[in-house]
């Protein structure tokens, strides 16, 4: 490439940023905003709620597996579009749901698509991005998370407001709506590698374009030994299970948490939430920053730190300035250890395994993000609140820290 033209990777990065939006944002950190409204319409118990969201990830976690193959495979345009395609129908199809059995349906369809898009969507890093800044892209694309759960923190309570007992419905339409858009924005825009275009990755050593492979030429088979047979791989995915059982659980109850036991109205309650969320769409660029800088064990440490202590907060104090406090500590950390993770995962496997190694131990993470809501859910529903469940997240969360300093130095697999 040229010096000082312009490198379509921006274009790539930016749009998985838009793929992130739909596919976390509105697919899963909606959730939150729109279960008070549900319970009362569909009179579901916290442990059923907390199931739904399991099978969400049920489906998410057999799908980040499946879709990080595919996209290994058929490249990441095809496979996010048709995910996005299948989130936005049954997001449609979760505000048209009478009984349990079809919303949980709807939702572990939903999960399938997130899972099979949001995976090869932070995988785009290590394709497009030499390892300097592998971190610093993958942040890009992890803002998008921050940035979707801000608009549908701002736009989810209208709607629900200006439709009243049914309002929870038609944001769910809402939301279905917009991911079919970014759908087609996908799929007009992503490619597969620098090398589709001739290009080299952002940040290469002397930014030369590859040559271009010979025409009808079969690409190198996949030798998906690297990842399944490095036991740094699988223990990079029990670190990253700490993280989803963690997390999870102080996502899905936020604003029920803030609702039902600390008495704030439903608006104020969505405020917080856009709140974090809004601040989250920084974190990615931050913490991708700081293990850029400092090495991916050290930050993912001192990530888990940090989200232990907003969990904490978060249970323990019954004041407003410290119900802030936790939101505002949460967003700026929100998204780290994904972010970190997917670099982590990059510079194990190399760019064009990234998106398996990447829904492998995304595997781990499923599981994790599958248990937390269920026992969440259930020690709510036992204890009678949800200090518990926030301080069980916080106690995972430091053993996360611990288990992080462990993580072996990369020794990254850069094959084409």
């Amino acid at each position: 490439m040229t010096k000082g033209r312009f490198h379509y990777g921006w274009v790539v990065i930016f749009t998985g940023l838009l793929v992130t939006i739909g596919a976390h944002g509105f697919g899963r950190m909606s959730y939150t905003l729109i279960l008070p409204a549900m319970k009362e319409g569909l009179h579901f118990s916290y442990t059923q709620l907390g199931l739904l969201e399991m099978g969400n990830f049920v489906g998410y976690l057999f799908m980040a597996l499946v879709g990080g193959l595919l996209a290994a495979r058929f490249g990441p345009r095809r496979v996010i579009a048709l995910a996005l395609v299948l989130m936005g129908l049954t997001l449609v199809g979760m505000g048209t749901a009478r009984g349990f059995g079809f919303a949980l349906a709807m939702r572990i369809l939903t999960g399938l698509g997130n899972g099979a898009a949001y995976v090869p969507a932070m995988a785009l890093g290590a394709a497009w991005f030499a390892m300097r800044l592998r971190g610093l892209a993958t942040g890009i694309v992890t803002a998008g998370i921050g940035a979707g759960t801000m608009i549908a923190g701002l736009m989810v309570p209208p709607i629900i407001a200006a439709f009243g007992a049914e309002g929870w419905r038609h944001a769910w339409y809402a939301l279905g709506a917009a991911v079919l858009g970014i759908a087609v924005v996908a799929a007009l825009l992503l490619r597969t590698s620098p090398a589709e275009l001739g290009l080299a990755p952002i940040g290469a050593r002397g930014d030369e374009a590859p040559a271009s492979p010979p025409q009808g030429a079969k690409p190198a088979p996949f030798q998906w030994g690297q990842v399944y047979r490095q036991g740094r791989i699988w223990y990079l995915g029990f670190v990253y299970f700490m993280y989803g059982f963690s997390y999870i659980i102080y996502v899905t109850f936020f604003v029920a948490y803030l609702v039902r036991q600390r008495g704030l109205g439903a608006a104020e309650a969505g405020g917080m939430w856009a709140l974090a969320g809004g601040l989250s769409t920084l974190c990615g660029l931050l913490w991708g920053g700081i293990s850029d800088r400092i090495g991916r064990p050290r930050a993912a440490a001192l990530a888990y730190t940090v989200l232990a202590f907003a969990y904490t907060v978060y249970a323990l104090s019954a004041t407003r300035p410290g119900l802030y406090l936790s939101a505002v500590v949460f967003g700026l950390t929100a998204w780290s250890v994904p972010t970190i993770t997917a670099a982590a995962a990059g510079d194990y496997a190399g760019p064009r395994l990234a998106p398996a190694c990447l829904g492998f131990i995304t595997l781990f993470f499923g599981i994790g993000q599958a248990l937390g809501p269920a026992v969440g859910g259930l020690l709510a529903d036992h204890t009678g609140g949800f200090v518990t469940s926030f301080l069980l997240a916080a106690g995972v969360s430091l053993l996360g820290a611990v288990l992080s300093l462990r993580l072996p130095r990369p020794s990254p697999l850069e094959s084409p």
